[in-house]
């Protein structure tokens, strides 16, 4: 099995199976510090590695494998017309102290809970910040790595400015929980997200966040990672920010535009990021940031028919809703983005 998985990252589509089952794996929701994670619920086996012989286009098997999840859910296979038949009941983890030593006389872990849209239109304002590097870039950058680039001094008062405006960090799987459920939120919620997954975020956004109790979202670049880059996450690095509160979601594999791509090109993208991920992390991604911001379309289509349940743009605003959760806005943080001009973009109602 392990082979067949390297063949498939290794190639392009068609070239192997798409290993996409959860079975064995963990949930999907990230819990906040001083938690630790409990497995997901094994599934039964899905179908044979035989699916993907030829005969069977890629789009169909993302509909097949989507059709399995929601059996083994315990769900009506989705009717042609429904609205959202790729937004449906997933795990969510379940939590419990870090401290906490699990032995055989421990209490049994609870079964993880669905998260399934009611079907009720919902919107709210959340800011999700975007952040990028989080260091001093060096003398001969360019314009573009010095706009990025925010200084562990400048994020560390930032967090600071967070806090005391009375924001509480949450989730992208707490933000998705209401806009489908009505889930509550903090009185004052807000994403803390970083682009590409520099080594940075892990040697000073990490220590700085882990101080002040907060969480934040990291979208990786997948192959950059797997070819061992020294300017990017490891996945060791990934996998110790993931057991701390950290979620790890997708930015593509090769951070190359997901507008005017062909489908084949698209489900590569989709399939290969999600399933690197899932297997160095064991936790499937559901959000992915469209790399440079570029996306259409059939972009949308391919990664909602994947199951992701959301795509996070470079738009600017605050305010999301179930009407369109693959074109989610951010607020941009820049180098010159001091804890004033953050709280005013805070509490902009946009």
């Amino acid at each position: 099995m392990l082979f067949v998985c390297a063949h498939f990252l290794a190639g392009f589509p068609g070239s192997g199976p798409m290993l996409t089952s959860e079975t064995n794996g963990y949930a999907v929701q990230t819990a906040p510090p001083g938690t630790v994670r409990t497995p997901q619920v094994p599934a039964e086996e899905t179908a044979d590695d035989t699916m993907a012989v030829a005969g069977v286009s890629e789009s169909e098997r993302i509909k097949q494998i989507l059709e399995e999840e929601r059996r083994a859910a315990g769900l009506t296979p989705a009717s042609a017309d429904e609205p959202a038949s790729y937004a449906v009941a997933l795990p969510l983890v379940q939590t419990s102290p870090v401290t906490q030593t699990l032995t055989d006389e421990s209490p049994p872990r609870p079964t993880p809970r669905l998260l399934q849209w009611d079907q009720q239109p919902r919107s709210v304002r959340v800011p999700v910040l975007m952040y990028h590097y989080l260091s001093v870039p060096p003398p001969d950058a360019d314009i573009y790595r010095r706009d990025l680039s925010v200084s562990p001094e400048l994020f560390a008062s930032h967090l600071d400015r967070i806090q005391a405006e009375g924001y509480t960090t949450i989730s992208l799987y707490d933000l998705q929980a209401y806009l489908w459920t009505g889930a509550p939120l903090p009185e004052k919620p807000v994403v803390i997200t970083f682009d590409d997954g520099y080594r940075d975020n892990f040697t000073n956004a990490f220590p700085l966040l882990a101080e002040r109790g907060m969480i934040a979202t990291i979208f990786v670049i997948t192959d950059f990672m797997d070819e061992e880059r020294p300017a990017y996450l490891t996945w060791e690095m990934a996998r110790e920010m993931l057991a701390a509160g950290i979620s790890i979601e997708s930015h593509g594999r090769n951070h190359i535009s997901l507008k005017n791509q062909d489908k084949d090109y698209l489900v590569w993208q989709a399939l290969g990021s999600l399933e690197t991920i899932e297997y160095e992390v064991g936790v499937r991604p559901r959000f992915v940031s469209y790399p440079a911001g570029e996306f259409d379309d059939l972009t949308i289509e391919i990664f909602k028919s994947a199951n992701y349940w959301a795509g996070f743009t470079t738009i600017q605003g605050a305010t999301h809703s179930t009407d369109d959760p693959f074109r989610m806005h951010r607020v941009r943080v820049r180098h010159s983005t001091d804890p004033d001009e953050l709280a005013r973009v805070l509490a902009l109602d946009w």
